[in-house]
């Protein structure tokens, strides 16, 4: 049995639904009256719902009671579920399914550590569910990423120590979690941001076998 186990973040990794995050809040800042651009995108990535609708609000010098936050989070996720919904196979990023082919091919275990509630059902759309070891969602965990609880849990649930997970991530958050509780950490994105990696990728892509044989060794 291989010693090591990886632990995958969900968006931006497995599959991109970050363009869907994106569509939902930005329909909901028209429908409040401010634009939202993609740059301004880049402050919600990796961040919980509620804070990302605090962002949000900010950006539009905006201030609602408490009812009407709670009222418009429950809009935009049933905006965002709508996208989902519509999600197949074609949304796995390249790479990833060669990837997790290879892993099960050598048996070496791999779990789901994302802070996204509809990472269970993201993941039977697209025809992943089954592959994997373990998930561990926002639905178990109570501290967001940079705590490192939702990989400490995924690492649990492997059976495995902390020393031995390599987690896959593509947000500063997620690295910083990744680092935290002591495993080895793979950035996907921009060098400039994510340089607190241990390895940073360009994108999925090179996530190769022989990169991976690598990390294993």
């Amino acid at each position: 049995m291989n010693k090591k186990a990886f632990i995958f973040d969900l968006d931006g990794v497995i599959v991109d639904t970050a363009k869907y995050h994106y569509l939902a809040w930005k329909n909901l800042a028209n429908d409040l009256g401010f634009e939202f651009t993609e740059k301004q995108n880049e402050q919600l990535k990796g961040v919980s719902r509620v804070k990302s609708l605090e962002i949000l609000l900010k950006i539009g010098s905006i201030e609602l009671s408490e009812n009407k936050k709670q009222e418009l989070l429950a809009e935009k996720n049933k905006e965002y579920l709508e996208y989902v919904n519509t999600m197949t196979s074609n949304e796995i990023l390249p790479g990833i399914n060669q990837l997790l082919n290879y892993l099960e091919e050598k048996n070496i275990k791999f779990a789901l550590g994302s802070a996204s509630k509809n990472a269970p059902l993201i993941l039977e759309k697209v025809g992943l569910f089954d592959k994997f070891t373990a998930i561990v969602d926002g639905n178990d965990v109570s501290k967001a990423k940079p705590d490192p609880e939702v990989f400490l849990i995924a690492a649990k649930k492997l059976n495995k120590n902390s020393n031995n997970c390599i987690v896959i991530e593509d947000a500063l958050a997620g690295i910083q979690a990744a680092n935290i509780a002591g495993m080895i950490s793979v950035a996907i994105g921009d060098k400039k941001i994510l340089h607190e990696a241990d390895f940073v990728l360009n994108n999925t892509n090179e996530l190769t076998i022989d990169f991976v044989k690598k990390l294993i060794k």
